[in-house]
Order: structure tokens, then sequence, then C-alpha cells
């Protein structure tokens, strides 16, 4: 049996699905463990200290310049094979221009900040995407809550592209809320609305295409009524920003969003 540890200096994510996609190639019993939020040489130490050298390596998605090399020393010295996702890249787009890479420190400041801020936060959008954990709320940037099909994914998604991690809450009258939210500062909390009767053609719509005829209810008129009321009440509770969605851009949406939190990029 072999290791490969997917190590990084936030969730963890792209290097996991990097070393899955790996494994995935061969017939042989080849095991994925996850490492988090290595920053610090401590970390590393810890980490390198207690896993077995043998049968193992490392796919790193560090993006901290001196832990990453840190990492990558300490692996050549203990005998561990350790990949760098972004080393490939860099050296195919050099032997592709015939160009050496500068590796100017700005130059990789800049990317570990702008690029690499964007992939954690779609990482992070990910992992807490639909009340998935709900111990992502206090580490978000904004929470979006609001009812089924109220574009909260993709907005998440959206935001992340601007490197804001976002969680979103599904409310739902018969699911309690997270405890969280009431443990942030609301100005992070975003109510999200919608006209019930485009609600209500919108749900009918998925359903036709997905063929989910046992989900009548969903689309059914007094249950999103319901909805509606529990949604106006979790909002007024909470006290927080609410946008109404009607026939919006998820741009225009976002721009609003960004504006109330006082977002600088």
């Amino acid at each position: 049996m072999m290791i490969i540890y997917a190590v990084s200096d936030s969730i963890g994510e792209t290097a996991e699905q990097v070393a899955r996609a790996t494994a995935s190639q061969f017939d042989y019993e080849v095991r994925v463990k996850r490492i988090s939020y290595l920053k610090t040489r401590e970390e590393i130490m810890n980490f390198i200290n207690s896993i077995d050298s043998k049968n193992c390596m490392i796919i790193s998605t560090i993006v901290m310049a001196d832990i990453r090399d840190f990492l990558v020393q300490i692996s050549v010295e203990r005998g561990i094979h350790i990949v760098n996702v972004l080393g490939p890249c860099i050296n195919s787009v050099a032997r592709l221009t015939g160009k050496t890479p500068a590796y100017k420190p700005g130059a990789v400041r800049k990317l570990d900040q702008d690029y690499f801020k964007k992939i954690e936060a779609m990482e992070f959008a990910i992992a807490y995407d639909d009340s998935k954990d709900d111990r992502g709320i206090k580490f978000a940037d904004v929470v979006l809550i609001g009812l089924s099909r109220t574009s909260k994914t993709p907005l998440c998604v959206y935001l992340a592209n601007k490197g804001i991690k976002a969680a979103n809450v599904p409310l739902v009258p018969e699911v309690s809320l997270p405890k969280e939210l009431f443990e942030i500062d609301r100005k992070k909390i975003i109510g999200l609305t919608i006209d019930p009767l485009e609600l209500i053609e919108i749900r009918k719509n998925r359903m036709s295409r997905m063929g989910n005829i046992g989900q009548i209810e969903y689309a059914n008129t007094e249950r999103i009524l319901l909805e509606f009321e529990y949604s106006d009440m979790v909002m007024k509770k909470l006290r927080c920003k609410v946008i109404d969605v009607t026939r919006k851009a998820i741009e225009d949406t976002a721009s609003l969003i960004l504006h109330h939190i006082e977002w600088n990029e």
C-alpha cells in the first residue's frame, strides 16, 4: 500500500483532488490523506515526524514560499518524494516558450495573494456549500441565507472568483438554524429573497427538467408561501441585509453584496 499526502496551507481540496486523480490511475492500493492548514515550520516538522517516509509521497499546494521551500527541503532530506503542483506548470511554460522563469519574489507573492486567494475561496465555497459544515460560518467573509433556488451557490462561486470566502445556509422551516449564525457579525449575513411567483416557476421548471415527480410539494404554492413566511421571520430575527434577486443577474446581486460588505479587491 502507498499513501499520498495532500498537503496545503488552506483547506487542501485542490491538492486532494489531484492526489485522488493520480491514485485512480493505478490498479494498486493507494490511500489519500488530506493535511490542511500547515502554515508554520513547526507544523511542517510535526507532520513530517508523524509519517512513515517509506511508501508515501506528498502532493503540495502550499502557497507561502518560505513554508513551501521548507517542506521541500525537509522532504528531500528524509527521502520523501514531493510534487508541488505549481512547479510542473512553470516548467512546461518555460519549455514551450524557451524562456527562463524570472522567479521574481514580487511576482510569486502577487500570484500567492491573488490567484491562490481565489483558489482557497473556491475550496471554501465547495466545502461549506448548502450547510455541509456549519463550522465554516465563523470563517466566512460573507454568509448567504435564503430559500432553495435563490442563487445561493452560484453567488458563492462568483464571489470566490473575487477571493471572497462565502458560505451559504438554506432556510427550511423544518431545519433548525445553525447557532453560528448568531455568533458572527450580522453585517456578514446576506438574506436573499425573490418574488414568490418567480420562485414557483423556477422550481416547476427544475422539477420538469429533472423528472422529480415525487417532489410536488417543492413547487406547491402553499408550501412556498409557508417557506417565505419562515424566511422573512429568520431575516428579521437576524437583522441582516436583504437583497431581492428577482430577475437579477448574478453579477448585479454580487455587486450589491460587495458594496454592503465594503470589499476592496
